[in-house]
């Protein structure tokens, strides 16, 4: 049984995120520029570099994610869409993998505590339910570098030099690289306030930076790159503060988590203490405690950055966990809950239906399909996170006024010109002003969609449970062709698209 151990934890673990994965509503907003960018390079041969989906003014496309693209369209193109969902569970259980293998390194004989595990991957749940987004390979470079880190802790220094070559691949597929160079200076600085070598991290560091410029734009992209990276996103969901008033009641399974690791740690902080400060304070893990400090002040600015917490507490602070649990619960506890575990995760698998998740409720594939069949051309106003489904499904007939890809692309007076026009703030028809659109497709529970049915000048000739087609009145016809209702139509042609390379 003790052999078999590890192999029905892994066994389990990857049955449990493949679950998480695949029992989604709808794939990002994001995913379809990345898929666009991905053509680009398959099908082009080119990163693409300028913006041709828009018609409003945009900049160079600063595309830090452009190599998740590439790697979303390869699987997409070569083995279909349910292969993006295993892409994620693959990802997911990497990384939760690797995070074993640190807490072993780390003097722990048994990683493989599933009453520990199933507290982060509930916490994590809300953060992964869109399949699959491009700041999970920070999330598992960030816990393959920690490895790497905690290693040349223990002696393997000559590993330190796999890092820059690491840090080129990973720059190339997200931005998130800036957390890899911050792990670097943090276990750097942990070092040297013990009066260690720190050589082998200015070097590796060093050349870590350096390998950012391999990239397809060159020094002004590490511009870019520390642009997006301090930026304030305040319209965006996912950039909202932990605690801010958005989020006060969600992230709840977070914020249990993060409870019980701050009452674990200072309660092992406080034992080490009464026998002696100053000799606990020379004994202790320093790197731990800056990774872990560091981490839950992003955690806390930013719900996006949840995950960063979450691998480093886990890596850390299960040895202490162990230590609480072993104490306090008998023996038979930790095989129990594996077995429930495992029931759990094969009643799940069993029971569920697969098929691609169409986001029925989130798309306005009918609206998209209405304009599409009834050959309604022009500029087209949607909510940025709407628009790259849009120009995935319309262009070349059809441009957007914008989409997700906000700083890479667009000037900064973009979004906050469609807030205003979707509140109807003072100013809100400056959007129509400056960038008048043909068409329209606007969510019915925002105060623009009463103010345009009150219009002459618009007209709604297309409704739905949750959005509206408008398009100049001028333009409008006697009859329109109505799009199909039935979900299957629009499951079964979700990546179809006209854009070509």
């Amino acid at each position: 049984m003790k052999k078999l151990y590890p192999l029905l934890f892994f066994i389990t673990v990857l049955i449990l995120v493949f679950i998480i994965s695949a029992n989604v509503q709808g794939f990002d907003f994001d995913l379809w520029a990345r898929l666009i960018a991905g053509m680009g390079v398959v099908d082009g041969h080119t990163v693409l570099k300028e913006d041709f989906l828009s018609y409003t003014p945009t900049h160079t496309w600063w595309d830090h994610e452009y190599g998740s693209g590439v790697v979303f369209y390869f699987f997409l193109k070569y083995f279909g869409g349910y292969s993006l969902i295993l892409l994620q569970t693959a990802i997911l259980f990497f990384i939760i993998f690797f995070t074993t293998k640190i807490v072993k390194l780390r003097g722990a004989d048994n990683p493989y505590n599933m009453l520990f595990w199933v507290f982060p991957i509930i916490a994590l749940h809300s953060n992964f339910g869109n399949p699959i987004r491009c700041h999970l390979f920070s999330f598992l470079f960030f816990t393959i570098f920690l490895y790497i880190l905690e290693s040349v802790k223990r002696g393997k220094q000559k590993l330190i030099y796999i890092l820059p070559i690491l840090t080129v691949i990973w720059n190339n597929l997200h931005g998130g690289v800036v957390a890899g160079l911050g792990l670097i200076g943090m276990y750097f600085l942990a070092d040297l306030w013990d009066k260690k070598p720190v050589r082998h991290y200015l070097f590796a560091g060093s050349l870590s930076c350096l390998s950012l410029l391999i990239n397809p734009w060159g020094v002004d992209y590490i511009k870019f790159l520390l642009m997006a990276n301090t930026m304030e996103r305040p319209d965006v969901a996912e950039w909202w503060g932990l605690f801010s008033k958005h989020q006060l009641y969600n992230q709840i399974p977070f914020k249990i988590f993060l409870i019980m690791i701050l009452g674990l740690e200072g309660c092992h902080l406080y034992k080490k203490n009464a026998n002696s400060i100053i000799q606990s304070w020379r004994s202790i893990d320093k790197a731990k405690f800056i990774v872990l400090f560091v981490t839950l002040i992003l955690a806390i600015q930013h719900i996006k950055l949840l995950p960063f917490f979450v691998i480093s507490a886990c890596a850390y602070c299960y040895e202490d966990f162990k230590i609480y649990i072993e104490k306090f619960l008998p023996k038979y506890t930790e095989r129990a809950v594996l077995i429930l575990v495992i029931i759990i995760s094969f009643a799940g698998l069993l029971l569920k239906q697969y098929e691609l998740p169409v986001g029925a409720r989130q798309y306005p594939h009918r609206e998209v399909e209405f304009i599409k069949i009834n050959d309604i051309k022009g500029n087209i106003l949607v909510n940025f996170g709407l628009g790259s489904f849009v120009s995935y499904k319309l262009y070349p007939h059809n441009k957007i006024f914008m989409d997700g890809r906000y700083e890479e692309v667009y000037y900064d007076e973009m979004v906050p010109l469609l807030k205003k026009f979707y509140l109807v703030n003072e100013g809100w028809d400056d959007v129509l002003k400056k960038y008048p659109p043909d068409i329209l497709i606007i969510e019915n529970y925002y105060p623009i969609y009463e103010k345009l049915n009150e219009m002459s000048e618009w007209s709604n000739i297309y409704e739905t449970e949750n959005y509206g087609v408008f398009i100049r009145t001028e333009n409008k016809k006697n009859f329109y062709t109505a799009p199909d209702n039935s979900i299957d139509k629009y499951k079964n042609t979700l990546f179809d698209t006209s854009i070509k390379f």
